[in-house]
C-alpha cells in the first residue's frame, strides 16, 4: 500500500502520533517483540489519588488457569456503584489490563464507578474459545461477589477497544444467549469484529494504512481461530460477532471509530444491523482518526472522543 494513499486525510494533530508507531508486519517471529513494546499510558497522579486499586488472582474456566484481574475504585466511595467491566486490546494477540491503568483510574475517578479489568488468555498459544471463556468467568465472578465487591448488578456494562471491544460485543452475545447476567451497556470503541474483513479483495481505499493494518488484521484472527481460515465457514459469532444471525435483545450499544480505522465498515454495519434488530445504538465516526488515533493527548478530534466517550459511559452507568 502506498505511504501516499491516505496521508492527506489524516488529521494533521494526528501526525506526531504515527511516528511513535513505526509500522510492524505481525508474524509469529515478530510477536514477541509487539508484546514487549507495548507501553502502559500515564497516569495522572490525581487520578490515582482518587483511586485505589486491587489486583486479584480468580477462578478460570474450568480446567484452566486462574485469571489475574485489576479492580479499580474511587477511594471512600459508599454503597453498591455501578461497574464497567473491561477488556483490552491487542489484535487477540498482545495487550494486557496493566497497560491501561492510566484511562481506567481516570474512568473511575470521573464516573464514580468500579471497573474490572481482566487478563484473558492471548492467541496463538490459545486459541477461541479460551478468551472469551476466560472473560465470561470473569463477568461471572463480579456478578457473584458483587455485594464484596460494592457493585450494583443492574448497572454492570462491557467495554472494550479494538479485539477488546470484539470480545465486550462477543460477550454480551454469550451473556445473553446463556440467560445467566443481564448487561445493561456494550460500550465497543473500533471494535474488531468480523473475521471476513480478511477475506475482502478489495479493502476500502483510504482506511487501514496505519497502526493495524490488512496483514496484521489476518494475523490477528488466523491466531485466534487457530485451524479455521479467516472468512471460512463456520466461524462462531463468538469469535467473530458479526457473524451472529440475530442481534435482538442485546443491551444498548456505543460504538466510535475513526473514518480511516480498517475497522470503519465492519463497524458501520454491526450498528446498522443492531438498529434493524431494535437495539439502541450511539455511533460516532471521527473525520481523520486512524486506529487507537484516541491516544494522542492533544489531537482535538482525540480529545473530543475521549470526552464523547466518558459522556456516554456516565450515562449508561446512571442506569
Amino acid at each position: 500500500m502506498s505511504a501516499s494513499r491516505s496521508r492527506h486525510l489524516v488529521d494533521p494533530e494526528l501526525t506526531p502520533l504515527l511516528d511513535l508507531f513505526p509500522g510492524l508486519m505481525l508474524s509469529a517471529q515478530t510477536l514477541p517483540d509487539m508484546r514487549a513494546r507495548q507501553l502502559p499510558l500515564p497516569v495522572d497522579p490525581a487520578d490515582a489519588e482518587r483511586t485505589e486499586l486491587d489486583v486479584r488472582n480468580i477462578p478460570g474456566p474450568e480446567g484452566a488457569p486462574d485469571l489475574p484481574v485489576l479492580i479499580y475504585r474511587p477511594k471512600g466511595a459508599k454503597g453498591a456503584l455501578p461497574c464497567i467491566f473491561h477488556i483490552h486490546g491487542g489484535g487477540y494477540v498482545g495487550g494486557s489490563a496493566e497497560s491501561m491503568e492510566g484511562p481506567h483510574r481516570h474512568a473511575v475517578a470521573e464516573l464514580g464507578c468500579v471497573l474490572v479489568s481482566v487478563n484473558y488468555r492471548l492467541a496463538p498459544e490459545t486459541p477461541f474459545p479460551g478468551n472469551v471463556e476466560d472473560c465470561y468467568a470473569a463477568l461471572g465472578w463480579v456478578f457473584r461477589n458483587a455485594k464484596a465487591l460494592k457493585v450494583d448488578t443492574a448497572r454492570i456494562g462491557v467495554m472494550g477497544e479494538s479485539a477488546g471491544g470484539g470480545l465486550a460485543a462477543a460477550l454480551a452475545l454469550l451473556a445473553r444467549d446463556r440467560g445467566e447476567y443481564r448487561l445493561a451497556f456494550q460500550h465497543l470503541i473500533y471494535p474488531m469484529l468480523d473475521d471476513r474483513t480478511c477475506a475482502v479483495d478489495a479493502h476500502h481505499p483510504f482506511a487501514g494504512e496505519y497502526i493495524w493494518h490488512p496483514h496484521n488484521n489476518a494475523f490477528g484472527w488466523t491466531s485466534l481461530l487457530g485451524g479455521t481460515a479467516p472468512g471460512a465457514v463456520g466461524v462462531s459469532p463468538y469469535a467473530a460477532p458479526a457473524r451472529a444471525d440475530d442481534l435482538a435483545g442485546l443491551p444498548r450499544a456505543y460504538i466510535a471509530t475513526g473514518s480511516l480505522d480498517l475497522f470503519q465498515e465492519e463497524d458501520l454495519e454491526y450498528a446498522r444491523r443492531l438498529l434493524r434488530a431494535g437495539v439502541p445504538v450511539e455511533f460516532h465516526i471521527y473525520p481523520g482518526g486512524f486506529h487507537a488515533f484516541d491516544i494522542a493527548p492533544f489531537a482535538a478530534v482525540s480529545k473530543q472522543a475521549r470526552r464523547d466517550s466518558l459522556e456516554a459511559l456516565r450515562r449508561a452507568l446512571a442506569g
